[in-house]
């Protein structure tokens, strides 16, 4: 099962990319199989100008690579990065619940379950071309979370069974002392008996 959920991990940001490009189309893929940009401007009018660093609705052209962008970019980013993220994106606009809900589900476990509502909350509301991919990372989160709570579970169990595992042993010298003790009891009798004409 570690074995698969591991491999599931390193298979993830290659199915992220391959949705992207599903939900983007031909237009996304240079016109020469494998063939790369000469240069760095090559590359950036490939991307069509697609910049910016908080995504939204606006753009129907920019809407998959900003969404893709930012939702890369929420992986990779550490708690710092986050934070900031999240004080730029405050409003009760969908795209900015949508873009929180993206930021918070690479965040700490205690923050997917805040994300796990926005995503539901407001998918409905994300254009039409975007929903598919958000929905991947709603159930990918989901699937984050059930595996969680499962190792929670897991480690719950293990915790019951070796306090069981202690109670039994105090009981099982308590025994021992009280065996000892009438043991030691009977011996005194049989000594006393014995000593007796």
């Amino acid at each position: 099962m570690q074995g698969t959920d591991a491999m599931t991990l390193r298979l993830r940001p290659l199915l992220v990319c391959l949705a992207a490009t599903w939900l983007a189309g031909c237009e996304a893929l240079p016109r020469m199989p494998f063939e790369l940009p000469t240069n760095r401007s090559a590359a950036e009018g490939a991307a069509g100008g697609c910049r910016a660093e908080l995504p939204d609705f606006v753009d129907d052209h920019c809407l998959l690579p900003e969404w893709v962008a930012f939702g890369l970019a929420s992986q990779r980013g550490d708690r710092a990065w986050r934070d900031d993220v999240l004080g730029r994106l405050e409003g009760s606009l969908p795209q900015r619940r949508l873009a929180r809900a993206v930021a918070l589900a690479w965040g700490s476990e205690s923050q997917w379950e805040r994300a796990s509502e926005l995503y539901k909350a407001d998918l409905a509301t994300a254009p039409v071309a975007l929903q598919p991919l958000l929905r991947y990372w709603l159930n990918e989160l989901e699937g984050r979370r059930a595996r969680a709570a499962r190792l929670a579970e897991s480690r719950a169990a293990v915790a019951r069974h070796e306090a069981r595992e202690a109670e039994l042993a105090e009981e099982k010298a308590a025994l021992e002392k009280k065996l000892e003790a009438l043991t030691a009891i009977e011996r005194s009798i049989n000594l006393r008996q014995q000593s007796e004409p």
